[in-house]
């Protein structure tokens, strides 16, 4: 007999931050050692200049401090946060709040948007499928300041390729808008594959119903149970959005302007049909298990009507094999020449029989 192997879930991370005062960048996520890379997109309406550049190298870290003060547009792509060090100074040098630049690294931390006097922050998950159509949730920071907007992520796969090539098109309307603009594009992204996410959520549930209906298993519990665990952490992850898109669009800080909230109204509709599919999806995955167990009830009782039948129609016979069974001299049937013969002629016309009674009776 196999042993089950004992299964082991993932410690958490959160411990680290214990006793440590606000503000402490602490990186608690699974990309530990991950040098960062910048990528650097800097715009204005006639040119655009990308560039990436080696943090690491003494001279270039206050290459990009300086975009600050570039009256033009610039695209700041911090990929990997897993360096403490690094981003504590990139906090310090573009004057962040040390509780911003704490929740940047903290991919445990809640979708949130913060106003400071000179910046916007926020947090969100960006959600996308992996080669093998895997969820990934990735965490991800986003600052926006006068002239410049930066992204702070943990891996180098994203949704912002669409951004990127609208960016490079100079006549997008990218080109031609402030960093409030870039802004509402990046989170515009970060929402729409929400949608993707959710297609493929759908997909799924429509095959477990397929195998609910048509061949349950054992492991499809197994799965079912898998994917409301998958749909309960979507929506976590997405469900506060809606919230803070609200804020955005209610905000009066000087570095969003009135043209943008109105692109921003658009993604709040958005956020409300998404958060409809979740409830939806949510339900219907819970609906899942019950049919699968009253499908599992079903055919239970289809075996044991089989099996009832079956009894049924073997008790009369027990009784008669029962009763020219006993070790009586007398038992006048036994001395008839055809005696055998008529015994079984009575028990194959008693099947049959009863055989044609279930079968009117609809119970065949």
């Amino acid at each position: 007999m196999s042993k089950k192997k004992p299964t082991h879930k993932k410690a958490s991370t959160r411990h680290i931050k214990t006793g440590k005062s606000p503000g402490t960048v602490t990186y608690l996520g699974s990309r530990e050692g991950a040098k960062s890379v910048v990528n650097i997109m800097e715009y204005n309406e006639q040119d655009i200049n990308e560039s990436t550049i080696d943090v690491y190298a003494p001279s270039n870290f206050n290459k990009i401090i300086d975009h600050i003060k570039s009256p033009s547009i610039s695209w700041i792509n911090i990929i990997g946060i897993s360096d403490e060090k690094f981003i504590e100074n990139l906090g310090n040098g573009f004057s962040l709040n040390p509780l911003s630049t704490e929740d940047a690294v903290n991919t445990h931390q809640r979708p949130k948007i913060d106003e400071y006097d000179n910046y916007i922050f926020g947090t969100f998950k960006m959600l996308y499928l992996d080669g093998n159509n895997a969820l990934v949730a990735e965490h991800v920071a986003i600052v926006l300041m006068e002239n410049m907007v930066l992204v702070l992520q943990e891996m180098p796969d994203d949704v912002f390729k669409s951004v990127r090539e609208r960016a490079r098109t100079k006549t997008g309307r990218i080109r031609t808008k402030k960093a409030d603009y870039l802004f509402f594009a990046l989170l515009d992204a970060i929402i729409d594959n929400y949608f993707v996410v959710l297609e493929n959520v759908n997909q799924k549930i429509d095959l477990l119903e397929e195998e609910v209906y048509d061949n349950p298993r054992p492991n499809t519990a197994h799965a079912i149970q898998e994917l409301k665990k998958e749909i309960l952490k979507i929506r976590r992850f997405i469900y506060p959005v809606k919230e803070l898109i609200s804020k955005l669009i209610d905000s009066e800080h000087v570095l969003i302007s009135d043209d943008t909230k109105i692109f921003l109204r658009d993604t709040m509709d958005h956020c409300t049909e998404i958060n409809d599919s979740l409830n939806i999806l949510r339900e219907m995955s819970m609906s899942l298990m019950e049919m699968y167990m009253s499908n599992i009830s079903n055919k239970m009782n289809e075996v044991m009507k089989v099996l009832t039948i079956m009894a049924t129609i073997f008790i009369p016979l027990t009784f008669i094999v029962g009763v020219y069974g006993m070790n009586f001299d007398y038992i006048p049937e036994l001395h008839y020449q055809n005696g055998y013969f008529y015994v079984w002629g009575l028990m194959i016309a008693i099947f049959i029989g009863l055989l044609f009674y279930f079968k009117k009776k609809g119970w065949l």
